[in-house]
């Protein structure tokens, strides 16, 4: 759990940068928005994407816990063929692997891994993790005490998705990380989960979110458009770096399952998530795609 911002350092490197945070939603195109950013020359990402710093301590069935994933992911690196040391010299997601067990026991090391990916040209750092869109207003008044110890921006980005089509992606997702669990049969089990529910609520996130952050360092954008000029100018402006076209032929971390959404299912979910539609609609009006389904 990050510590208060009067324990830390300050990070020279780091003043008057902005700091763009992904929070999600799961599902709604992240790690290809993630690509995008990251290939911006006045952007520095961290290698790792999803680093979970602000997970720590919250574990949960979706998140598990995310310091013992972190051992995990650097002993991956860890064993690949060749040096282990020049491995380490050469390769960023290895180092940044390194940087990320470091965060365990110095909550430090968080904006040191950032300041060490600072360039000249560098205007904004970047982290996206949409399971931070379920630490609550707690963990985003943590959040923003902990970035109040450097002068930076905090700028927080959250995505969303038709939601049961979201919900049911995520569903896929879920059955192609363990397969014994076979959606179309244990949907009825899985829509209950606490844990896979707080996913699926915008609500609770937006409302979480804007008791903490000045609503003019959130941008909301939709995964339904979110490959269009108009979004991702949007977003470039949002952060104050240059737009640059996409690369529109790629697709990052899709689903491999692809289980046909059963009439019974979307009915069950367009029930369940009612709400969420109707949140949607009366907070953002017409900018909310018209493909939508409720």
């Amino acid at each position: 759990m990050p510590v208060s911002s009067r324990q830390l350092r300050r990070f020279h490197e780091l003043d008057g940068k902005n700091f763009l945070m992904g929070i999600g939603a799961a599902k709604c195109a992240t790690s290809w928005i993630y690509t995008y950013l990251q290939a911006l020359p006045e952007i520095a990402a961290t290698p790792l994407k999803e680093l979970h710093f602000f997970s720590s301590g919250e574990p949960s069935r979706i998140t598990g816990e995310m310091d013992l994933f972190a051992f995990k992911r650097l002993m991956f690196h860890i064993k690949q063929d060749g040096d282990v040391v020049e491995n380490v010299r050469s390769r960023s997601a290895f180092q940044a692997s390194v940087d990320r067990i470091k965060m365990i026991y110095d909550d430090n090391e968080y904006f040191a891994h950032f300041a060490r990916l600072c360039r000249p040209e560098t205007k904004t750092l970047c982290e996206i993790t949409p399971a931070y869109s379920i630490i609550g207003q707690g963990g985003f008044e943590r959040m923003n005490e902990f970035f109040a110890s450097q002068e930076m921006s905090l700028k927080v980005m959250f995505i969303m998705r038709d939601p049961v089509d979201r919900f049911w992606s995520q569903l896929r997702f879920f059955e192609q990380n363990e397969p014994d669990r076979d959606v179309l049969h244990s949907w009825p089990e899985l829509i209950e989960e606490p844990d896979i529910v707080q996913r699926a609520d915008y609500r609770r996130t937006i409302g979480a979110l804007e008791s903490v952050f000045p609503r003019e360092d959130i941008l909301y954008l939709f995964y339904e458009e979110i490959s269009c000029e108009a979004s991702l100018k949007r977003l470039c402006e949002f952060v104050d770096v240059g737009y640059a076209p996409p690369d529109s032929s790629r697709v990052i971390n899709e689903t491999q399952l692809k289980t046909a959404l059963p009439d019974v299912v979307r009915n069950r979910l367009l029930d369940v998530l009612a709400p969420q539609y109707a949140f949607c609609r009366q907070h953002f009006g017409n900018m909310v795609p018209d493909c939508w389904q409720a």
